[in-house]
This record gives structure tokens, sequence and C-alpha cells, in this order.
């Protein structure tokens, strides 16, 4: 029940947020009832005001929602059906206040006496308006929401807007009390005493991971006195930074080893930086290790090391079992899975937007879903329309729209929809998920319809 009323808790905050412009949105400002309900608090930044850092706008996210968020919804770290929810559920609240934009802008409007500085003329009513798309259809605003989700997902300003303010917090009040974490990815402290001493740590291997994009996680091996067989626990790049920053205030007079720089010229998920990195940081544990027991036995670092639920879930330990490069099973040809489609048709042009798909069959690892769509009889093949590549996935979100101008109603009632799932391989070709054909003669093109439809 928590978890549902996270997403839907959720999803209001991420559309109000938008519309209002709310800003100063960082991680203390940001509450959760033990009920799943999240909501904000401080809302002295609004209709686009954001905080400064220097020239640098902090708040450059349409909204805030985190992988750390995405993990809740989804239930984990894989894409799920719940995700897709969490999307419609932006999408139609967004919409619901669209229809509504004009009593929403002259609520404002009568607010423009009070003495707001944010509020104070005309033009930050403009914040509103162009927020809600008066132009756009409901299908446009739909495909447009979702991109907003994109962007915020992957937003690397979050993040920065994050441990500015985690900064800000460290300088003026030291590190957390007693009772409070003492890193923000663990809920609890934890010491030599409650653990056991560490005999020997290394990092052992890097694993790539999707959430929601690629990226590296670094598989550290640790061994305890009284333990014959060692545990694993799985800490990504920025969780070491954390801690590297964090033993700087802590023990500010004594002579740490140096971290591995962090600014990678060109791209940063890839394999090569992640085998750089994991030499890097095993160096850096090693000398870590090896320093004054009081840095190397404090809270701090044994917090570091403790197992996280993460780090109990088999899927990590299979990946670490499983030997690198070894191929995936072959696939069995099982096809199977649903499709979410809204058909429409207005000034001689046919929309099909592709919105959902779940429970997608693949055997092996999770596949890169696409979809492409034909309008038979297309002898020329002429007609062919495709969506981007969701990666590693059985549960993609599209909401692209796939668009045939041109058509009469007459012409597209003797014309079949042929629609087809793949899989983008990068070294095979690319693997068939399952399809269907729609006659549009079944469809009444006068109204929108959307519906699932089995692969």
């Amino acid at each position: 029940q928590a978890s549902e009323n996270f997403i839907y808790s959720c999803a209001g905050c991420c559309v109000a947020t938008y519309v209002l412009g709310i800003c100063d949105r960082h991680n203390d400002n940001i509450m959760l009832r033990n009920t799943g309900h999240m909501f904000h608090i401080d809302f002295g930044k609004f209709l686009g005001h954001a905080q400064m850092f220097g020239s640098f706008k902090r708040d450059r996210a349409p909204f805030v929602l985190t992988s750390d968020m995405a993990y809740v919804i989804n239930g984990g770290e894989k894409p799920t059906i719940r995700f897709q929810l969490f999307v419609d559920l932006c999408c139609q609240a967004y919409n619901l206040i669209r229809k509504h934009a004009s009593l929403f802008l002259n609520l404002l409007s009568l607010m423009l006496s009070s003495g707001l500085p944010e509020l104070s003329g005309v033009q930050d009513l403009k914040y509103v308006q162009d927020a809600l798309q008066p132009q756009t259809t409901d299908a446009e605003a739909t495909i447009f929401f979702t991109r907003l989700i994109e962007s915020s997902l992957g937003s690397v300003a979050t993040k920065f807007n994050f441990f500015i303010h985690n900064l800000a917090q460290l300088r003026f009040s030291g590190l957390p009390s007693n009772d409070e974490p003492i890193l923000s990815f663990s809920a609890k402290t934890y010491s030599l005493k409650q653990d056991g001493r560490i005999k020997q740590v290394s990092v052992f291997t890097y694993q790539k991971r999707y959430n929601p994009d690629k990226h590296y996680i670094y598989v550290v091996r640790v061994l305890r006195e009284g333990q014959v067989e060692p545990m694993f626990v799985f800490r990504t790049f920025d969780e070491f930074q954390e801690l590297h920053n964090k033993l700087g205030i802590l023990f500010p007079l004594w002579k740490l080893p140096g971290f591995p720089n962090k600014m990678v010229l060109g791209r940063t998920h890839i394999k090569d930086v992640a085998a750089k990195r994991k030499v890097e940081l095993n160096s850096y544990i090693q000398s870590l290790m090896n320093t004054s027991s009081e840095v190397a036995e404090c809270d701090l670092v044994y917090t570091f090391f403790h197992p996280l639920l993460r780090d109990e879930k088999v899927e990590g330990i299979d990946g670490i079992a499983r030997p690198t490069g070894s191929p995936s099973s072959p696939t069995s040809g099982k096809v199977g899975g649903e499709v979410k489609l809204s058909i429409s048709y207005r000034n001689s042009t046919l929309f099909i937007m592709v919105m959902h798909i779940k429970d997608l069959v693949k055997d092996g690892a999770d596949p890169n879903p696409y979809v492409k769509t034909y309008l038979l009889p297309d002898t020329h093949k002429t007609s062919k329309r495709k969506t981007k590549i969701s990666r590693r996935t059985r549960n993609p979100t599209f909401n692209e729209m796939l668009v045939y101008s041109g058509y009469s109603m007459e012409t597209l009632k003797q014309r079949e929809l042929q629609l087809s799932v793949l899989s983008a391989e990068s070294l095979r070709e690319n693997f068939f998920l399952g399809g269907i054909t729609l006659s549009l003669k079944d469809f009444n093109l006068c109204k929108e319809t959307v519906n699932w439809y089995r692969l």
C-alpha cells in the first residue's frame, strides 16, 4: 500500500511542481511519510525563479525524479508495468490541469497585488501558461510530458543540486548526528564492534547496470574475521566519492589517500572507463585500509562496507559467478506480451501513438525493444515508421507518435496496420519479439481508440 501511495503522490508532485515552477527542490525539502506519501516543504521559490550557484541555475531539471524514486516505483532496478502506471498518472493529471488553464491563470492573477516577489507582474503568469502548453492536443501533451519524465530521470543537474545542498549542510553542521544515517545510501550507521573486523577488502570486478540509463557498479569483496566465505557489496563511483568527501570532513588533519579523478574526456559510462576506475578504486581502498586505524576502523568506513538489501539480491551474486564474455543462451523463438496503442484520425492524417508494452518474452538478457509499423499493402515499404529503442527492459514506455499523412478515410479502411516489436542487437540481427496486424476497417476513425493488444 505504501508503494502504491508513493507512485500516486510522486506523480502528483511531479506535475504540480512542474506546472507551478516550484524550485529549490533539494533532498531536505522533499519529505516522505511512513505511509508512502511524498510531499514538499519550503515554497520560497516558484514560477521558475530558481536558486543560483554562481551563474549556474540549480533547478535545471523539469522536476525532481531520481533513480531512487524510480527504484521504489518499479519495485526494483528493472523497469516494470508499475512505471507505466506512473507515466500514465502523470500524463492524465497534466491533461486534466490543462483543461482548467484559464481558471489557474485567473486565480494567480488575483494574487498579483499580494506582494510576493515571484508573482509581481503579468510576465510571471507566462511561466504557468507556457508550462500548460495550451495550444497542444492531449496526445501531444502526453508525449511532451513523457519526454520531461525521461529528462528528469537522467538529470545530472538534480544530482549536482543535491550535492551542493549536502555540501552546505556538512559545512555548517558537520557529519550527521548518531540518530541519522552517516551515508546517503545507508539507512543506519554501523561499526567494527557490530560487524566484525575487516581482514581483506578489494574491488573484485564491475558490472553493467541499467537504472534507467547504462552505468557501471563496482563489486567489492569483503572478508571479515571469523568468516570463511567473503561477502560482496555493490557500490557506484559516486558512492565511493561520497565516502572520500565525508572522510575529509571527519579527518581534516589526516593525509588521506588520493581519490581517482571523476572528470573523464569523452563518454563516462563505457567499459574502458569502468576497467580503469576498478584499478584506481582498488588502489584507493588498499591505501585507505592500510592507513591509521582511527581512519580505517571508523564507523564511516564500516558503514560503507556493510551489506545493504540490494547487495543481498541473488541477481548480483549470479552476475559474479557467471563467466565474463559467455554468450547468452540461444533464443527459443517464443513471443508474447501486449502493446498499448492510441489510434486516431484527423485532417487526412492517421496518428498511431505507441504507448507501452508489457511482459515481453525473450530468453537470456533483457531485450532492447523498439516498434516498427507498416500500412499494408506496401510493396515498396515506404510506410515504415519506427520508435526509438528502449534499453534493457521487458516493459518499455514509448509514448511516441507515428504519423501517416495524406490518407483519406476510405483509403485507410482498405489498409492494415502491421506492427512488429524487435530487439536491437549490436552484434547480430535484430530479434523479433512479437507482432500484430490490425485491420483499420474495424476502427471508428472518427474518435480515438485506446486499447491493449496481444502480440
